[in-house]
């Protein structure tokens, strides 16, 4: 017998302080967020090309795909065609982010369009389950150091699946569309079935960091666009796979415990919406390039590189970053370890 989707028991949910917190500050943020946004669009525009090439890369390296930078980059820019299956996966990641980020208001949430953005993800490789739920049992398992695995959790049988992914879309849509749920508790609450239907046969990670930026964006909170969520994800991996091992437990008997995900989805937005604060504070006052550059690197700690200023400096050009870098070397405010791509800095004061 399939468990049930209701999203209606959620309204009568006591949750915790930690999570109010949570959702209040969150909330706080967005207000500040359309603020800056209406004062500096276009030093903020910078920020958005920067992100999309943070999420394609973080989400793909989270499944072990990973090509070189300069490639990378010409992938983004679509100057090149993906010559080897990684760079493939990369590419159509890319596609489906530069969808979400162009048409996320006119993606509803249904199994449909999930459907075709997972076909969009494949479409650089000839794969014949793209676009299409799973065909076969998988499993959710876990290798451990002295080579066993483990079966953590078995989802949805591939029979169960296109009926789950309606039923849960189906929620979602009602809840949020009749202001009964707020979206912020809803959002991680539909991953968090998602991932345990775990609908495709290849793909459902990489299809749920999409999923959640679009759901996102639909409901307002657009921090992903200028600061990648999918990097804040794969700097804390351990967090990550700490939460993810969690989700499954009871959940064919609809008694699962959320709240370590829920509580992980809208930490990440929360550290977004911080980043993207400091970010700006930086852009904002009309400082000499090597000022701002100072005052970059003074939200740096331990080693640094120049991709690390150029993010934080988003209204410099690189030439005037390089050469305030120089200017603080020869002032001895930082110094330089390694050469070429290898090259880190090291704040002295």
């Amino acid at each position: 017998m399939m468990r049930n989707f209701n999203y209606s028991k959620l309204k009568d949910k006591k949750w915790d302080s930690e999570i109010l917190g949570l959702v209040a500050s969150i909330y706080k943020y967005q207000g500040k967020q359309e603020l800056y946004l209406k004062q500096r669009p276009r030093e903020l525009n910078k920020l958005i090309e920067i992100a999309k090439i943070q999420s394609t890369e973080s989400s793909n390296e989270i499944e072990g795909i990973v090509t070189t930078n300069a490639r990378l980059k010409k992938i983004m820019q679509e100057k090149t065609t993906p010559k080897n299956r990684e760079e493939q996966e990369i590419a159509g990641y890319r596609d489906v982010l530069n969808l979400i980020h162009e048409s996320f208001d006119a993606i509803s949430i249904s199994q449909n369009y999930i459907l075709q953005m997972h076909r969009i993800m494949f479409s650089h490789m000839h794969n014949p389950i793209a676009g299409q739920t799973k065909t076969v049992q998988n499993y959710i398992s876990a290798t451990f150091p002295d080579g066993h695995s483990e079966v953590l959790f078995t989802p949805l049988s591939p029979f169960e699946t296109p009926e789950a992914l309606n039923n849960i879309c189906n929620e979602y849509n009602r809840v949020t569309g009749n202001l009964e749920v707020e979206p912020l508790i809803a959002i991680p609450i539909f991953m968090h079935d998602f991932l345990c239907i775990h609908p495709f046969n290849d793909g459902n990670g990489r299809m749920s960091r999409l999923l959640t930026t679009l759901l996102l964006y639909r409901s307002g909170f657009y921090v992903g666009r200028y600061i990648s969520l999918e990097a804040i994800i794969a700097k804390n991996k351990s967090t990550y796979y700490d939460a993810l091992g969690k989700v499954g437990v009871n959940w064919h008997e609809e008694n699962e415990n959320v709240l370590p995900f829920l509580k992980y989805i809208l930490g990440t937005v929360l550290a977004a919406y911080k980043a993207f604060e400091d970010r700006f504070s930086i852009v904002e006052e009309k400082l000499p390039a090597v000022e701002l550059v100072r005052k970059a690197i003074l939200q740096k700690l331990g080693r640094f590189t120049k991709q690390d200023i150029i993010e934080l400096c988003p209204a410099l050009s690189v030439s005037s970053i390089e050469g305030s870098l120089k200017k603080l070397m020869d002032e001895g405010e930082i110094k330089r370890e390694g050469v070429g791509r290898a090259t880190k800095y090291i704040r002295l004061k």
